[in-house]
């Protein structure tokens, strides 16, 4: 502020000619009339990303998430990068990055160090997410791999199915096979612990 008066003041005593445009005097806007930027608010929710990948959000702070063509459950044949042409099922979806877990597929090899004293080191392999848009769905009985499409079935039920052949995914019989899987494991999990 002060700079910007001093600025004014040596102006204005320069003495130019009257007609010349440099002899006017000189008018800055004041600085509280420039529009001021509020810095972007940091999104509020947490999700496991690495140090250098920046997550967009919406103005209200929430993270924007993905639709995607697939499901957990799902069977998928994937149709790009290093394991072209390998069948599997999804585990998990993280929608934030619209990306998928297949079960044994895309295998990478991770060092754990020791975190007890006396406890040896591992080198392990762990499922690493490939993009939703490497992954096709497919069908197991007519070993087709194809896009999905939705379709409102009599009873009002909304439900995907295979364009190519018209099996429909998003039966029934499929969830109660999935919700079983997943008491499965817990109990597994629990008796472990």
């Amino acid at each position: 502020m002060a700079a910007m008066a001093a600025l004014q003041s040596s102006m204005a005593s320069l003495s130019l000619s009257s007609n010349s445009f440099f002899g006017q005097r000189l008018s800055f806007p004041s600085p509280s009339s420039l529009p001021v930027k509020s810095p972007e608010k940091p999104c509020l929710i947490v999700v496991r990303l690495k140090r250098w990948e920046r997550k967009k959000c919406k103005p209200n702070s929430l993270p924007i998430l993905h639709k995607m063509h697939v499901r957990v459950g799902d069977t998928v044949k994937v149709i790009s990068g290093d394991d072209k042409g390998k069948v599997g099922e999804i585990t998990k979806i993280l929608k934030h990055n619209s990306t998928v877990v297949l079960k044994d597929i895309n295998l990478k090899t991770k060092h754990v160090k020791s975190r007890e004293e006396g406890e040896p080191g591992q080198i392990i392999k762990i499922e690493a997410p490939i993009h939703s848009s490497n992954v096709m769905l497919y069908s197991k009985e007519q070993n087709i791999t194809s896009r999905v499409g939705h379709k409102v079935l009599d009873d009002g039920k909304r439900v995907r199915y295979l364009i190519k052949t018209g099996e429909v995914i998003d039966s029934e019989e499929n969830w109660r096979k999935l919700k079983e899987e997943k008491k499965k494991e817990k109990t597994e999990v629990a008796a472990a612990s």
